[in-house]
Parts: C-alpha cells; sequence; structure tokens
C-alpha cells in the first residue's frame, strides 16, 4: 500500500472539524494528530480512535507529522502560531486578512527557510481559490475591471474578530453584497465602487453579563481591516437565539471581471460559489494544498508559497498521466 501523508491539525474549531472530515476523504492521507489549548479530553474527533495532544508537546512529532494544518483564527492565532509552526513543520493555514498578507508572508518565509520546510499560507476560497481567479482573469483580459462580491454568508474570519471584543461571548458575521452593484457589474458598464458601496457587514453578538453594549458596537464598527470601511450593523441576541437561528454557516459569492480585446468586442467572466457550509468547503481546500505542500518540500521548493505559486497538478490525488486523460 502506498504510504500516505500523515496530516495534523492544530486547533480543533469550526476549521478543525472541517479538515477532519477532509482528510477522511483523502485516499492519500491519514490524520495522525489534533494538537489543541483546551484540555485534549474536551475535544471528540470523527475517529474516537485519534491521538489528541496539547500544543505545548507539538515539538516531540517533528519527525512523524509531514503537514501541519493551522485552522486558528487571523486575527490573533496565526500570527503568532503561523512563525513558530513553519520553523518545525511543512505547514498549511487560511490567514485571511487581506491587507497584512505580505507582512504574513515575510514572518513565516524566514522561519520556513532556515528549517527547510514548505509554508503554504492565505488559502481557502477568498484568499485562496478567488485569489487564482482574478489572477487568471486579469491575464486572459487585461483591458478590462475586476470586482469581487462575497456572500451573503457568515464570514468565519470576520466572526472570529467579533468574538476577539472585550465584552462579547459569541458572535456571527454576515457578509451582503449589495444587489444593484452586482447587476451593474453584469451589464459590462466596468462601474467603480468604494468598499461601502458593494458590501454590508451584519453582526449578531452575544455580549457577556454586564458588559457595555455602546463600547462593543463601537469596537466592532470602527475594527479597521474589518469593519471600519463599511456599513455596519450590529444586533445583539441572546445566546439561544445564536445557537437556532445562526448555527448553520452558507456562503459564498462571485469573482467577476469585464474587459475588451477590440471595439465593440466586450466579454464578462463569472465564477461562482454558492456553499452549504463555509467551513467544510475551506477545510476541503486546506487539504488540497497540504497535498501541495508535501510535494513541494520533497522537489525541496521551501519557504512561504500562496497559490499563486502552485500548479493544480500538486493539488491533485490523480497522477500526471491520469489528468491528462480525464481533465484536460
Amino acid at each position: 500500500m502506498k504510504e500516505r501523508i500523515r496530516i495534523a491539525i492544530v486547533g480543533y474549531g469550526n476549521i478543525g472539524r472541517a479538515v477532519d472530515l477532509a482528510v477522511g476523504q483523502a485516499p492519500d492521507m491519514e490524520l495522525g494528530a489534533i494538537f489543541t489549548r483546551r484540555d485534549p479530553s474536551t475535544i471528540a474527533p470523527i475517529d474516537t480512535a485519534t491521538k489528541i495532544y496539547p500544543i505545548a508537546e507539538v515539538e516531540q512529532f517533528v519527525s512523524y507529522i509531514d503537514v501541519a494544518i493551522l485552522c486558528g483564527g487571523s486575527a490573533t492565532d496565526l500570527p503568532v502560531q503561523g512563525p513558530r509552526f513553519a520553523a518545525l513543520f511543512n505547514i498549511v493555514d487560511s490567514y485571511d486578512t487581506h491587507v497584512k498578507i505580505p507582512e504574513y508572508f515575510a514572518s513565516v518565509n524566514e522561519p520556513a527557510r532556515k528549517a527547510g520546510k514548505t509554508a503554504v499560507i492565505s488559502t481557502g476560497w477568498d484568499p485562496g481559490l478567488f485569489s487564482l481567479l482574478r489572477v487568471i482573469e486579469e491575464a486572459v483580459l487585461p483591458q478590462g475591471e475586476a470586482y469581487t462580491f462575497w456572500g451573503p454568508g457568515v464570514s468565519q474570519g470576520h466572526s472570529d474578530a467579533i468574538r476577539r471584543v472585550k465584552g462579547v461571548k459569541d458572535g456571527r458575521q454576515y457578509t451582503v453584497p449589495i444587489e444593484s452593484a452586482v447587476e451593474e457589474v453584469r451589464t459590462g458598464s466596468q462601474p467603480h465602487f468604494t468598499t461601502r458601496e458593494k458590501h454590508l457587514r451584519d453582526c449578531y453578538v452575544v455580549a457577556e453579563d454586564g458588559a457595555d453594549l455602546k463600547q462593543i458596537e463601537t469596537d466592532i464598527t470602527t475594527m479597521p481591516n474589518y469593519f471600519a470601511d463599511y456599513d455596519t450593523k450590529v444586533t445583539f441576541v441572546t445566546q439561544e437565539e445564536m445557537d437556532t437561528t445562526h448555527a448553520e454557516m452558507p456562503h459564498g459569492g462571485f469573482v467577476m471581471r469585464t474587459g475588451v480585446t477590440s471595439e465593440g468586442r466586450n466579454h464578462m467572466i463569472e465564477f461562482g460559489l454558492k456553499l452549504d457550509s463555509n467551513p467544510e468547503f475551506t477545510g476541503s481546500v486546506l487539504v488540497s494544498y497540504a497535498r501541495a505542500a508535501y510535494r513541494l518540500n520533497r522537489e525541496g521548493q521551501i519557504g512561504a508559497k500562496t497559490v499563486f505559486d502552485i500548479g493544480a497538478s500538486y493539488l491533485s490525488s490523480r497522477t500526471p498521466e491520469e489528468l491528462r486523460a480525464k481533465m484536460l
């Protein structure tokens, strides 16, 4: 039997469990371990035989794990964990604070190179697959305009950012595209929008007992890189309402580009996603890029990488011969 890629999950929240599901569907992978900051006895993995360890013990598994998938949030977890784990393992993460990606890339690249490891950062569907599509669209239609619309759906990164606000017990954030803006793009008129004119941010918050609600609302609506540039609504709800009304995590969106190839020859490209579960789809993308990280490292391609650096064949469990015969 062909040797399988041994995966570690770091952090077992929504994304961690989704990665667990995706590894179980991958024919060339197995889950070697879960690392957590919580009490390991409180974690319930899909396979009850999966080994779970405190994150403090991770250094003991350097020679055992092929790729560690980091499943923490971008606000506070990954800026610390990314550089730390890149010095120990090949890693994959879904760092999604777009404006800070160049800074994060540099922070991960140096320790990964020193350790001879490969670190694939900012995967998922945006950043990730949508990023790749934006590059392809621009390459094909250089004379044009690009547009990305997210939602309607739950943003995991923005929801995590809400939960980090002082006084917040739980939170969900829905990204809602402004439909009139989407339809205007589809006309091919190449409109120019401000950030605020393309999306709304709709936040639902469970506050801790005695918390200052006005301060929570201010802290959310003025948060740079997340909410400050948008029309943001904050609604306070009970934990019961959160658990019943906002338990599901759908999402989706569009990557669009309009362009011309000659006078009177107008074209529009549109790729879309409609997801029942944002975490489960994101977890599946992370696992496919874990395969790529493993293969790249075996070829000696070390340091930080993004989706722009990785060919599609590295993501697939199929052989090159199978890809040419069945997918090309």
